[in-house]
């Protein structure tokens, strides 16, 4: 069997193994989060037995580990439960799948981070090879400043001074991003500029940085040397030598960065109240929706984890010592 094959099943197993220990990491860390839900369903007047009886319909009143193994059976299926925000202490249940819940919400975070990423990502890379082919001009350096000063601030910062000045001293898009399924395209767009617009200057600042670093690292090697001597433009040394080379490092900031777009807009939701699964998952903590939280965390883990795989395989099938094994 090949070496890039083998190299590859290697990953995808410990990408598996390592899902396995986060979702006891999740379920574990839901145990302990203060508050029972219950308990706030029912109120402070409920007797102990009322308590009991609700606990053991929503099938709380069971070990922690049988919980667990009935959790993750369910989800290697693909159901992820019901949520508990239509269940009440009158024995009514109107409770929602939490897929049915999550979908939309999942759909509206990628769509953010769609947009974050299609400016995102060219940008970068072109500022990372530009400042590269330029360095220490005034050009690299101010790009430099620029990316360490947008890099120095937390998110939330960086979305109220968009607010700020795009939305109340220069009211050109709106401060809250509410999208529903009825809005159009256009719209939706425009609704999330600044959003998208926060998240751009977040993450170009890494890619921009780690593209830079790779490429003058590789600009020190002995075949880009011996590409200078026989008189090769800079340019094309860097284009048609450096680059490609460089693009296993690359690759593994950008994925890196577009696990990001979708784990961490969770803070970028909350502050311009966009209808996305952070906002979502911020809201079902707050209410104890239990299942809704652990589909939520868990599809953060294995979108950031099937990320990071494909960075390590983009950097397995782009080394040359694994393609031309001796």
């Amino acid at each position: 069997m090949h070496p890039i094959l083998i190299t590859i099943i290697q990953r995808l197993l410990l990408g598996l193994l390592t899902l396995f220990f986060v979702s006891i990491i999740i379920f574990s860390s839901i145990e302990f989060l203060p508050g029972d839900f219950t308990q706030a369903i029912l109120g402070q007047a409920a007797t102990e037995e009322t308590v009991a009886a609700f606990r053991r319909e929503l099938g709380l009143d069971q070990p922690a580990y049988i919980r667990y193994f009935d959790w993750i059976g369910a989800v290697l299926q693909g159901d992820f439960g019901s949520s508990f925000s239509g269940r009440n202490s009158s024995g009514v249940d109107r409770s929602r799948a939490v897929i049915d819940l999550v979908a939309p919400r999942l759909g509206n975070t990628l769509f953010l981070a769609g947009m974050a990423a299609i400016v995102s990502i060219p940008l970068s890379l072109i500022l990372g090879i530009t400042a590269a082919l330029y360095r220490n001009s005034i050009y690299d350096r101010s790009v430099n400043a620029l990316t360490l000063t947008t890099i120095s601030f937390p998110e939330f910062f960086l979305a109220y001074l968009l607010i700020l000045f795009f939305s109340s001293l220069w009211p050109v898009f709106p401060s809250l991003a509410n999208v529903n399924i009825d809005t159009s395209l256009g719209e939706r767009i425009y609704k999330c500029v600044l959003p998208a617009l926060t998240l751009t200057l977040v993450i170009v600042a890494h890619m921009m940085r780690m593209t830079r670093a790779a490429l003058i690292n590789l600009l020190a090697s002995p075949y880009i040397e011996m590409s200078q001597l026989k008189g090769i433009s800079k340019a094309k040394v860097i284009l048609r030598h450096a680059l490609p080379n460089a693009w296993a490092p690359i690759a593994t900031v950008i994925a890196f960065n577009l696990a990001y777009l979708v784990v961490g807009v969770v803070v970028v939701e909350v502050v311009f109240v966009y209808p996305g699964i952070g906002q979502l998952m911020v809201d079902s903590v707050t209410t104890r929706d239990i299942p809704v939280v652990q589909a939520c965390v868990l599809i953060f883990a294995t979108t950031y984890i099937l990320l990071n795989l494909t960075a390590d395989i983009i950097g397995i099938v782009t080394n040359p010592r694994l393609l031309h094994p001796k």
